[in-house]
């Protein structure tokens, strides 16, 4: 009998003597975070601020701290892009950052994403209940995350406090990035801290569309990083 043969024969003889003991094999590590990046294409936004915005996220994930959080806990990411009332649809759907490969395959999809919408109001509460509902595809991931971001606030759609009461039930955080104009000025930023997150939620303020990337950026890191306890 040959080496190779005897090895085989081994091995598969301790996966039965395994089986009879009820041992399992070892399980692959299910994901951390599913993490819904769910991005503005209403009227507010130009073209040239919807490119910065798609550039700014892919170079967030092409970060290397962020590529590292995002493989270290198996990260699972998705895309949405919304609008007005009746505008929202998952542009990219959840992929599992499994590997290098998968997270710059994901970044450079998002980077040349099309828009979805244009020139229409802003239904940030339509917004927050699509993103709810795309969480039962990533049922096994323990922390749920809808990172929204925009550059107004609502003037169109359903309101937004049944979807955050329903985000709250459902242990989905909802965090945000407020692109604000140039100068002191915070209306957004309250907007989104009063009206949209969730108690366990955050908001980053981006000083308009050029300061989006370093926002995203940060963002994202806070969101990946492991809770203590």
């Amino acid at each position: 009998m040959s080496v190779a043969r005897a090895l085989a024969i081994t091995a598969v003889t301790a996966i039965t003597q395994a089986a009879h003991l009820g041992l399992a094999a070892p399980a692959a590590r299910a994901c951390d975070v599913a993490l819904l990046l769910s991005i503005d294409v209403s009227g507010s936004i130009d073209r040239a601020e919807y490119r910065l915005q798609a550039t700014g996220l892919a170079d967030a994930l092409d970060d290397p701290g962020v590529r590292d959080a995002l493989l270290h806990g198996q990260v699972a990411l998705g895309v949405v892009q919304w609008s007005g009332t009746g505008q929202q649809t998952l542009s990219l759907p959840w992929r599992r950052m499994l590997s290098m490969r998968e997270i710059a395959r994901f970044s450079a999809r998002a980077r040349a994403l099309p828009r979805a919408y244009f020139g229409s109001d802003t239904a940030v509460g339509e917004a927050v209940a699509f993103s709810l509902d795309q969480f039962a595809a990533v049922a096994d991931c323990p922390r749920k995350v809808i990172d929204i971001s925009g550059d107004g606030p609502q003037n169109a759609g359903f309101a937004l406090a049944p979807q955050r009461a329903r985000a709250e039930s459902a242990g989905i955080a909802i965090n945000a990035i407020a692109i604000e104009d140039q100068g002191q000025s915070i209306p957004i930023s309250e907007f989104y801290r009063r009206w949209v997150i969730t108690s366990d939620g955050f908001v980053i303020t981006a000083r308009g569309l050029a300061d989006y990337p370093r926002a995203i950026r940060a963002k994202l890191l806070r969101e990946l990083a492991r809770p203590l306890g």
